[in-house]
């Protein structure tokens, strides 16, 4: 029973920190308006993330790009044929980014990218019909990626660099569907884990055989977070007498890869004034087969089935410089899902998505910029379960459809040097 109860404790926190309900990409606020394209595109430092070879290419000696952004969301739930229904609250995320790159002669360039591409808050009320898979997620995850780009000719570059991740995850869920303590309050672990740190890298290439065609890609490598023992504790709370002794508090281990990403894109210039870019993103998020946890006490090993598959982003956006001052920017963006049936679990209520960017920058003088941009993400209504919860020896479903949409604006400022 002890083992049992046990079993799925850590699977679902730990798959939050890649599989956010909310994977927004707020990676700069010029390229998010143009529909989160940028592989191809060279404006400012926001290149250090979408494609450091692009570095290079930027005017001036110095750039420098700093922005955050406000993220409103909501998620329902509801199960007609029980007459279940809840909906989630999900307190205003807040994504920052901070990019930097330095010229140090006409063929390299240096620069640094600090951002917060996985992060999400997300709260069910307590003892709702699913408080057996999650109550309630806070994630905080903070990249760091020094980069360098190089010319090997007017027409090709390459640059890339490691990545350093840092992040922290708070999980609260109940044990079971039932179980409770001689008071009747439900039996519930919190995990909490933090300096939960791993190293990745990044490499990407830019080939420009005119003036106003760019190709690019770009690559991120898989990046393998492991909870070392000593990183958090699982704090156990309402549980029964007789099983109490063998739910000591105590720690874990765990190992989950952020899966790998490759982009493709291509941006030309129709006019002087119009600039037209796509992507296509391939996330390998096959490498999220189970999630593996080991506690130190009479739990032993767990193993927890995810069976995820690859995905892909299609993209395009749009730029047209009104005036000196002013910039317009929009686009859209198609999200593939990577959950499979029978595997969709209310904390990455993640299906399909459509959404819609738009922003402008607006030029102060020669050196400096406001940039704003804003998206609206729509999840089309989907109606599935998650079949691997297993209670008292019998594999248990839950499911029923989900709702979710998200609303994110954000500013920035952009300097030349």
């Amino acid at each position: 029973m002890k083992k049992l109860l046990l079993v799925l404790t850590i699977a679902f926190s730990a798959s939050v920190v890649y599989a956010g309900g909310y994977r927004v990409g707020v990676q700069g606020h010029k390229q998010l308006a143009m529909g989160h394209t940028g592989v191809a595109v060279v404006t400012s430092a926001e290149s250090a993330f979408f494609n450091p070879a692009g570095l290079v290419y930027l005017d001036g000696k110095l750039n420098v790009s700093l922005g955050a952004a406000a993220v409103l969301s909501n998620t329902s739930y509801q199960n007609k044929e029980f007459g279940f229904s809840s909906e989630a609250d999900n307190p205003i995320g807040t994504p920052f980014y901070a990019y930097g790159a330095y010229k140090i002669n006409d063929w390299l360039s240096a620069g640094i990218a600090i951002y917060t591409p996985y992060g999400s808050r997300v709260e069910w009320p307590t003892d709702w019909e699913g408080s057996h898979l999650v109550n309630n997620i806070e994630l905080s995850a903070i990249f760091v990626q020094p980069t360098i780009s190089i010319k090997v000719s007017d027409k090709l570059s390459v640059g890339g660099g490691p990545i350093y991740v840092t992040g922290a995850v708070n999980f609260n869920r109940n044990l079971s569907r039932s179980l409770t303590d001689e008071a009747g309050n439900r039996s519930n672990v919190t995990i909490d884990a933090s300096g939960i740190n791993a190293w990745g890298y990044t490499v990407g290439a830019m080939f420009r055989p005119t003036e106003d065609i760019n190709l690019g890609f770009n690559y991120r490598s898989k990046i393998n977070m492991d909870v070392e023992r000593g990183d958090g504790t699982a704090d156990f709370e309402n549980l029964p007498g007789a099983l109490a002794p063998g739910f000591a508090d105590g720690d874990f281990t765990a190992s989950l890869p952020l899966p790998a990403e490759l982009t493709f894109g291509a941006s030309f210039k129709p006019t002087e004034k119009w600039l037209i870019a796509f992507d296509y993103t391939r996330t390998f998020w096959d490498a999220y087969k189970s999630l593996d946890v080991q506690f130190f006490n009479s739990a032993g090993l767990s193993r927890n089935p995810r069976n995820y598959k690859n995905s892909s982003v299609y993209k395009i956006g749009a730029q047209y410089e009104a005036s000196q001052k002013v910039i317009v920017r929009a686009g859209f963006y198609f999200d593939e899902s990577p959950i499979r049936d029978g595997f969709f679990a209310p904390e990455t209520p993640r299906p399909d998505s459509v959404n819609f960017t738009a922003g402008f920058s607006y030029n102060l003088n020669s050196r400096w910029a406001i940039d704003a941009s804003v998206l609206y993400v729509h999840s089309n209504e989907v109606e599935n379960s998650y079949d691997s919860f297993v209670e008292a020896g019998q594999r248990l479903s839950f499911g029923g459809e989900y709702k979710s949409n998200a609303l994110v604006a954000g500013i920035g400022v952009s300097y030349k040097l």
